[in-house]
């Protein structure tokens, strides 16, 4: 007889909790004693000084970050968020602007435009990847548009070659969304470091962090001069600056603190420690799931690496013969926590349907620089829709302190619900 399922009161695949990631440890707590011994918390000063840059472990983090990334410049920044924000200030995106982005990632990749009273337009979804694509975006191009925010989704890489091409054509900037992805790479270039800039998240919950906080990189002196000028309270300094393009300088205080550039410092030391059992765990994952029917794990695109931070795969309804969240359920219950969708698609936020954002006057997509009706209907980026509702489901379990044993209990778990299906064609 087949094992009861743990949803109907059967013996759980697994009982035992899987161990918590974190990796904070001595090394981080030597290095913020050391800040908080030495009384300088932070040494960042809104005006025209040498301290406008920041403090020593702030300089000595942007020093470390741009060596590793491969870039001529780092800027640190409290939030990724934030660095988005600053990016799109930077790249000089204004009133009547149009900017690609994605539907399928966090809000912030798209509210950084509407922060400079731009319009977030959308383009489709890989189907494989999850990311925009060369394909997707040309089709939302306009004379209006003006950059696209590149999303690294999960951490496998866009199709940065065919996005760049497209840049060149129409001559728009790129921001990489790398949030997801730190370490990952495209054809040996890591991934922030191809288009004009690259932002990363170091917030609590990514593969290294500060708590809060973030990088951003690029290759341009004059792009970086002005993020770090938005990052401080850029008006209070340009005219002694002697800035004379002053667009998008109104500054904001997006700044890092001494602590968390301490603690940054270390982290980064353990990103590729923190990344190869990702992989080493994710590889073995599909390897044992790539022959279960109705399941397609993650692809992995040539001369790209994916660095996990969510382990993502295609549920066939059609297949199995369950709805995915009833799947997800029994999982659950057999001790495998696994996640249904990903991200809503943005563009269905009540902000996008009712295109409200400043006031209650419908700015900016009633703004007199912006004489079109923006789509935003359902339907427009049918890729993204179908995984949210139906097809997508994730994991975290790929990382470091798990084992092959725990993987082998994911696949152990998603067999027995597979193999009584029948039992739970009742549920609703």
């Amino acid at each position: 007889m087949k094992e009861k399922l743990a949803l109907f009161g059967g013996k759980p695949v697994r009982r035992k909790p899987f161990a918590p990631y974190n990796f904070i440890g001595k090394e981080e707590l030597r290095a913020a004693s050391k800040v908080i011994s030495s009384g300088v918390l932070s040494k960042f000063i809104g005006c025209y000084d040498p301290d406008f840059l920041g403090g020593p472990k702030v300089l000595e983090l942007e020093t470390k970050w741009a060596k590793y990334m491969g870039a001529k410049y780092a800027i640190s920044i409290n939030s990724c968020t934030s660095g988005l924000y600053a990016a799109c200030g930077a790249v000089g995106i204004g009133p009547g602007d149009e900017v690609i982005v994605s539907p399928y990632t966090m809000t912030a990749s798209a509210s950084c435009v509407l922060v400079y009273n731009a319009i977030p337009v959308f383009a489709d979804v890989d189907e494989d990847t999850f990311c925009v694509s060369p394909k997707t975006i040309e089709k939302v191009i306009s004379p209006r548009t003006k950059a696209m925010v590149v999303v690294h989704i999960m951490g496998h890489p866009a199709d940065m070659d065919g996005i760049m091409k497209l840049a060149r054509k129409h001559n728009l900037k790129v921001i990489e969304d790398c949030a997801q992805a730190p370490g990952a790479e495209y054809k040996n270039k890591k991934v922030g470091t191809i288009g004009d800039i690259g932002v990363f998240s170091l917030n609590y919950h990514k593969t290294i962090h500060t708590g809060e906080g973030g990088v951003a990189v690029t290759d341009d002196k004059e792009l970086a001069n002005r993020m770090r000028l938005i990052r401080n309270h850029a008006e209070a300094v340009v005219e002694d600056m002697g800035v004379t393009n002053i667009v998008n300088l109104l500054g904001f205080n997006y700044r890092m603190t001494e602590i968390e550039a301490a603690i940054g410092i270390e982290q980064l030391k353990k990103l590729d420690r923190l990344t190869k059992p990702r992989i080493k765990l994710a590889n073995y994952l599909t390897q044992k799931l790539s022959n279960v029917e109705g399941i397609t794990p993650p692809v992995v695109k040539p001369l790209t690496k994916h660095v996990y931070y969510i382990y993502a795969i295609k549920y066939e309804e059609k297949v199995i013969g369950i709805p995915r969240d009833i799947f997800i359920r029994a999982l659950k219950a057999e001790g495998i926590p696994f996640y249904n969708g990903y991200s809503k698609p943005l563009y269905l936020q009540p902000i996008y349907q009712k295109q409200i954002v400043y006031g209650n006057k419908g700015c900016p997509f009633t703004c007199k620089y912006y004489s079109k009706k923006v789509n935003y209907k359902k339907g427009i980026c049918p890729t993204a829709e179908k995984l949210y509702e139906k097809e997508l489901m994730y994991t975290n379990l790929c990382r470091p302190l798990l084992t092959f044993k725990d993987m082998d209990d994911i696949v152990t778990a998603i067999k027995k619900v597979i193999s009584q299906k029948d039992s739970l064609k009742s549920l609703k």
